[in-house]
Formats: structure tokens, sequence, C-alpha cells
């Protein structure tokens, strides 16, 4: 990558909720970002954490533990193992940065599921 990246700009301008992009590499991990509305799974990660930024919007984590509120600018970690629940009242701009090995709703497939090859399809593509 010779170019410095916005992630809100990518997210915002992406079409598709629940979709997310790769927008960058880290290492064994990768960066992204989706536009999300309504709710994801239930569903857990086995062996990788899953970090959530909210770019724009607020976003709550559900977990059978107990419930996290973002706010724009925050961030939390979900620990590998725990069943969560992304949900969005409203349009949310979100970044994820997640190991590759990570797969988007862990072992659960629904509709909104997306394979590595779909997330990393160039943006606007």
């Amino acid at each position: 990558m010779t170019s410095a990246v916005s992630p809100a700009r990518v997210a915002g301008g992406l079409t598709e909720l629940w979709s997310p992009r790769v927008i960058g590499e880290l290492d064994d991990a990768y960066i992204k970002v989706a536009k999300i509305h309504g709710t994801l799974a239930w569903h857990s990660h086995e062996h990788e954490d899953e970090m959530f930024l909210v770019l724009k919007g607020r976003l709550r984590i559900e977990m059978e533990s107990a419930n996290v509120e973002l706010r724009e600018g925050d961030m939390y970690v979900v620990p590998k193992g725990v069943r969560h629940n992304p949900v969005a009242d409203e349009e949310c701009l979100v970044m994820l940065i997640e190991r590759k090995s990570t797969l988007h709703t862990g072992n659960v497939i629904t509709k909104k599921t997306r394979s590595l090859d779909e997330q990393l399809r160039p943006i606007g593509a």
C-alpha cells in the first residue's frame, strides 16, 4: 500500500450491510471495515480475539454474561471463545482487527456470512 486510507470513508462508501472488506494487513491480522445495521448472529471465534472500533454511530455487543455499548471512537475486544452478537439499532460504521484465520461468523452460517474471498474483494467491486 502506497497511500493513506480513511477507514471511515471506505466504510461509509460500502453498499452492503454486514459485509466486511479488508483494507489492510498487519502481520497475521486483517484490518477490515463494515457498514452495519440490525443484528448479525450469535457466534464465537474459538481461537481468535476480535477487535471492534466504532467509526460512526453506536454498536451493542451482546454476550451471554453482559452487553457492551460502544459509541463513536470506542473499541472493545471480544475474547476468543466468547459467544457474541453485534447489534446496531441504526446504521453504524466499524473497523475490525482479526487474525487472518477468523471466520466471519465463526462456525455459524447465515445469509449474512461472508467468505474470506468476499471480504478481500477490491473496494467498489
